[in-house]
């Protein structure tokens, strides 16, 4: 039995006269007067039936009882639409299928949401995403991810890249996210963890001479959740012997104009530009610029030294964010409880009037050099940032951010991608008190930081890179250590012991000493480039079956309690969370 012999989105003018059959759901049924109209979709697209009860008695009979996303079978003639019902904006508007047979073959229940409803709450969405899943702009979502990553893997082989599957179960990492763990029936009381990333498989493949490997790779991270963070992730992993890292630029250009290309027609324009981490932290406040708007920040630490502002004065970064809007007292309050919340004291500001004359609080505190350094524009605003660089960046970044949205000087259908470079080895931690990896701990520092190891960990480069598109951080890649003694020296600044190394990465130092050649990748995440692709706010609508924010699933149900037997042969015995705890607290 055939079902269909034409797509409903494909029925065209050349097929009138022609008799077709076609089947997909029901989008929408109008009836006028006994003549009934229904729209019928399915993945090529939507067609237009006509139901006549003096061409068809039986199928307008069935027609009755349709409703929104039955599913049906429908069998006629294509005939051309009079002239006032030609429908422009469809590619089937032309034309209409006759229908002499009509066949329900799926009821549907009243939804508990249209497909074309606005403002869905997230849970409810997620709880049928099945349905979800039909509306438009998820079947774009995920028909563009099937897109990109198929052009992707053409680059990659084009490039001379083979994809080889790493595991799934392995071994817990000290580093990054949190870890799934699974326990081991087989070995009691021991226990897999789900990979963060593929690092050292990745490398370790290299080291087995497979000189270009790639992967589109499940990646795992018990992490708590936000609109651009998911815990199950995908992402493009590459790794390369003998490392050219113009080379790995050049190709991750190459492939993120082809998807562009291939995705939506648009041809991007490279190479892309570079900034360094100390430029970017400076200029905009964070690693990960978005730079489809200006709103770049002022360093005024010099200019503020000895100020009779004591807020100045005092602080060992002042830096300022001009804004051309002259705002209110009532939005500057606004901002400055903004502020606060990402860790400010208070937000200092100088407006100018359409003259250019300015007030603030804070003016007589200014000598008059201090005001001559100041960026000053007519009908603008100066917000105020001071305290260490590391506040101060985070508080006038994310205004920065806040403000382009608000002011709408964010454009739409623009692409602006930009290479973060020259970052820092190691970030310190206040919570650890120790040096952490600012990317991971196999980076390799350049070779002017070899010697800083010991002496200053503060002051050590890395050679790594970071792609940023539209203010998402799309990709992170370096070059690997492949010394053994190298690579001790790193673990030892992270005050990992030689017995954490031995029983954490035994396996990689071994490896090391056993003709490593030089290497180095990326990792592009897959769910955060379709984000930037799609123009997508949330990730989750990157991904068919995501969990919610609270890492759970509402349409399974998952995760779900496990019966006693099977905790049992697992060797696993569930401890009933504290009443404090399962509160919040403690």
């Amino acid at each position: 039995m055939s079902w269909r012999d034409l797509g409903a989105g494909e029925l065209r003018p050349e097929h009138v006269g022609q008799r077709h059959t076609l089947a997909g759901w029901v989008s929408r049924r109008r009836d006028h007067g006994g003549l009934m109209f229904i729209d019928l979709r399915d993945t090529t697209g939507v067609g237009q039936l006509v139901v006549n009860p003096e061409r068809a008695q039986e199928a307008s009979q069935a027609a009755h009882e349709i409703r929104n996303e039955f599913v049906l079978r429908a069998e006629g003639e294509v005939v051309a639409r009079a002239p006032e019902n030609v429908n422009p904006t469809l590619p089937t508007g032309e034309v209409e299928l006759q229908v002499d047979r009509l066949e329900i073959l799926s009821r549907c229940p009243p939804l508990p949401f249209q497909l074309d409803d606005e403002g869905v709450d997230e849970t409810l969405r997620l709880r049928y995403r099945w349905i979800d899943l039909r509306r438009p702009r998820l079947q774009r979502n995920l028909r563009l991810r099937s897109r990109m990553v198929s052009t992707i893997r053409r680059v990659m082989e084009e490039a001379g890249f083979l994809e080889i599957e790493t595991p799934i179960l392995f071994k817990p990492t000290p580093e990054g996210a949190r870890d799934f763990i699974v326990p081991s029936r087989l070995q009691p009381g021991r226990f897999f963890a789900l990979p963060q990333s593929p690092q050292i498989l990745k490398q370790l493949l290299v080291i087995a001479g497979f000189e270009r490997y790639f992967q589109i790779a499940r990646c795992f991270r018990d992490e708590d959740l936000r609109a651009d963070r998911v815990q199950e992730l995908t992402q493009l992993d590459v790794e390369m012997a003998f490392p050219d890292v113009e080379f790995i630029i050049g190709l991750m250009e190459t492939m993120l104009a082809a998807v562009w290309r291939e995705a939506l027609g648009l041809e991007l324009e490279t190479p892309f530009s570079r900034l360094s981490y100390a430029d970017s932290m400076l200029r905009y406040g964070t690693d990960k610029p978005d730079l489809r708007f200006g709103l770049e920040m002022h360093d005024l630490t010099e200019a503020t030294r000895g100020s009779g502002f004591k807020v100045f004065a005092d602080a060992p970064a002042v830096r300022c964010l001009p804004v051309p809007q002259e705002f209110s007292r009532a939005d500057l309050a606004e901002f400055e409880e903004q502020a606060k919340m990402w860790g400010a004291k208070g937000l200092a500001y100088v407006v100018y009037d359409e003259a250019g004359e300015p007030r603030s609080p804070i003016l007589k505190f200014l000598s008059e050099a201090e005001l001559e350094a100041l960026p000053a524009e007519p009908s603008s605003t100066l917000l105020f940032g001071a305290g260490t660089p590391e506040t101060v960046a985070r508080v006038l970044g994310a205004l920065r951010r806040h403000l382009g949205e608000r002011l709408g000087l964010i454009p739409a259908d623009t692409w602006r991608f930009v290479w973060i470079t020259d970052f820092p080895l190691f970030a310190w931690s206040e919570d650890e008190q120790r040096w952490t990896a600012q990317h991971h701990p196999f980076t390799r520092p350049t070779p002017e930081s070899e010697a800083l190891l010991e002496s200053d960990p503060g002051a050590a480069f890395a050679v790594a890179y970071d792609l940023v598109g539209n203010g998402e951080e799309l990709g992170g890649g370096s070059l690997r250590i492949h010394e053994s003694d190298l690579q001790a020296k790193v673990f030892d600044v992270l005050q990992l012991s030689p017995e954490q190394q031995r029983e954490r990465f035994g396996f990689l130092l071994e490896a090391l000493r056993m003709g490593a050649p030089p290497h180095g990748g990326i990792a592009f995440g897959i769910d955060r480039t379709l984000m930037v692709l799609a123009q997508e706010p949330n990730l989750r609508d990157t991904v068919a079956f995501p969990k919610n924010q609270a890492g759970m699933d509402p349409m399974s149900g998952a995760p779900s309690p496990v019966e006693d037997e099977q905790l049992a042969e697992l060797g696993i015995r569930v401890k009933e969370p504290q009443a404090d705890s399962a509160l919040g607290g403690g």
